[in-house]
């Protein structure tokens, strides 16, 4: 499960890199050709939003590259020499993608450093009063009110994402951990079931076989008796070990559903369940034994959120999302369902498409041919 956490969580970052960086290099090459007088001007602009798409580009929903603090210097160089040096109002772009992107990642003091982001851009916009004095109104406006304001939308929106991130990521690791849960409780109802069958037959061993031993030197016959139902007796709990083995053991497709539906439920994911007839008694059995192997490969190897069954009178059909595209592995216990039920005249099918994976199992006869 993690590795495939951690394949869909690449894929999302590639999703957002290339849209963060296609806006950003649109954006910032059209602010450059507006905004530049001179090719001097256009290679001071330039240099900031490249230092964004760089930043950008080695972005990952945690942790933070190496590239930021240098890049990050050079947007905000590049504001500066636009407010003194170039005139350029739009030089704060490259600090007001960067910045943004980046604070509300930091381990601490993400709320101090998005203040001192959005004071730092008013600030330096605030210094072109230092070349340009007697254009108060426009410097407050080009310089200060508009760089500040869209640096602070920048960062709201990226606090708000990363929350967005941080919430996800806590939610699919409940996910996780209900589903090992979901996983474990399957183990100890297994484990009940085999302390069912050799818990009792042992005790009844025991007991034979102390009975024997009183009476092996006063009646042969009774001791003669006695061996025979023991040995009986573990040819019996033998038999039942191998069917509990093979879930084979008088399992009850009511019985099943419902523990697919508490075990799916206890995992985050939504169930729906369609019964369309009443089942076939001669399949009930079989069709317990392939809901049960389904719901063990959809917790242990698929990324669901839904999982839709449907009951016919003599057949079942489970299907899941969060298969994925590549082949699933582990699925072994699949393979020797279906020779089962092709020996007891069904038909199991495999199918992974789009992302969904199709488990049905169909027999042949149904209540006409009683």
């Amino acid at each position: 499960m993690s590795e495939d956490r951690e394949g869909t969580r690449e894929r999302l970052r590639r999703l957002n890199v290339t849209t963060m960086v296609a806006v950003n290099a649109s954006v910032g090459t059209l602010l450059v050709a507006v905004d530049a007088r001179t090719w001097w001007d256009a290679v001071i602009l330039s240099l900031g939003v490249a230092a964004a798409l760089v930043a950008s580009a080695r972005w990952t929903a945690s942790g933070i590259s190496r590239v930021v603090l240098p890049c990050l210097i050079i947007t905000a160089m590049v504001w500066l020499a636009g407010v003194l040096v170039v005139g350029g109002h739009t030089a704060f772009y490259g600090i007001s993608v960067l910045g943004p992107l980046y604070a509300p990642k930091l381990p601490r003091h993400r709320i101090v450093a998005a203040v001192g982001l959005i004071a730092f851009v008013a600030a330096v916009g605030a210094a072109r009063l230092l070349v340009a004095p007697a254009d108060v109104p426009e410097v407050w406006l080009l310089y200060v009110l508009i760089p500040a304001g869209v640096t602070v939308v920048v960062t709201g929106g990226m606090f708000a994402g990363q929350v967005f991130y941080d919430l996800v990521e806590e939610l699919e690791q409940s996910r996780e951990r209900e589903a090992e849960l979901a996983v474990v409780r399957e183990r100890v109802r297994f484990a009940s079931d085999l302390h069912d069958i050799q818990g009792h037959t042992l005790h009844v061993v025991k007991l034979k076989i102390a009975l024997a031993e009183k009476l092996v030197r006063s009646d042969i016959g009774r001791v003669e008796e006695e061996l025979r139902e023991v040995r009986a007796l573990v040819g019996d709990t033998i038999t039942q070990t191998k069917e509990l083995a093979y879930a084979q053991r008088r399992l009850n497709l009511s019985v099943e559903l419902e523990n697919a539906k508490n075990l799916f439920e206890a995992a985050g994911i939504r169930v729906r369940v369609d019964r369309e007839a009443d089942v076939d008694e001669r399949v009930n059995e079989l069709l317990g034994q392939v809901l049960r192997e389904t719901t063990t490969n959809i917790l242990r190897h698929a990324q669901a959120t839904q999982v839709r069954i449907t009951v016919a009178e003599s057949g079942i059909t489970i299907v899941n999302d969060g298969a994925g595209t590549a082949p699933l592995s582990g699925l072994s216990g699949l393979s020797t369902l279906r020779e089962r039920v092709g020996d007891n005249g069904g038909e199991l099918t495999v199918e992974q498409t789009d992302g969904r994976f199709l488990t049905a199992a169909a027999f042949s006869y149904g209540r006409t041919d009683r």
